[in-house]
């Protein structure tokens, strides 16, 4: 049996895709194009951080595209938990771990991702029986080694590695057996989105969808 057989459906959906593009964008009206190229690219599935004073619209604009799984990223308060489900998040993914967020997520139904980056971290998370977590910034503090050591003591966390992560270097972790997925930035560069260049973000898309289809979990 796999995370995605056991897990909620939404988030079987993100982590079937094996990379969920991770988004900063400046303008709601870039996030139709961004959306667009994703799916095009056949990677139906958008964490939007709230890195950007627009972040909430654009959300709200990419959630109502029709195929595409939009969540929101960066959240560090359990008030802006409310702010993105009503803008139409279907997940949370948070840089550290936060039991009230978590929490908040639960009342709304609304899947989260919490970030962890230690032991302890995880330790409280699976006290509040997470079962999926996120590693970050997964470069800067271990990588691939980090994964293996948290997994053995916790074989039953599954891991989203995000931070540092890269075309390059995007296939050992999803050859993880504890790795259902990666996140990154580089599919919808900035500079990419800034650019409208909506057929460079469809191509990495597509690059990252054939090279996670290579890779042996």
């Amino acid at each position: 049996m796999t995370a995605n057989d056991i897990a909620p459906p939404v988030l079987a959906a993100a982590m079937a895709c094996r990379v969920i593009p991770v988004l900063t964008i400046d303008q709601p009206d870039h996030g139709a194009g961004v959306a667009g190229a994703l799916i095009r690219g056949g990677l139906p599935v958008a964490e939007v951080t709230l890195r950007s004073a627009g972040a909430e619209a654009v959300l709200a604009r990419m959630a109502r595209q029709p195929g595409l799984l939009a969540g929101a990223g960066t959240v560090v308060r359990p008030d802006q938990v409310d702010r993105v489900h009503a803008a139409g998040a279907r997940f949370v993914v948070c840089p550290g771990f936060d039991p009230d967020i978590v929490q908040r997520c639960r009342d709304l139904d609304l899947i989260v991702i919490p970030g962890i980056s230690t032991a302890t971290e995880l330790q409280a998370a699976a006290r509040m029986d997470v079962e999926v977590v996120k590693l970050f910034p997964a470069e800067a503090v271990g990588g691939l080694r980090l994964v293996s050591a948290l997994a053995a003591p916790f074989p039953g966390m599954r891991f989203i590695p995000t931070g540092g992560i890269t075309e390059e270097n995007m296939t050992p972790y999803l050859s993880h057996r504890a790795v259902p997925a990666v996140g990154g930035s580089w599919i919808a560069p900035r500079a990419a989105v800034l650019a409208q260049d909506w057929d460079r973000i469809a191509g990495n898309a597509r690059r990252a969808v054939e090279i996670a289809g290579q890779a042996a979990a």
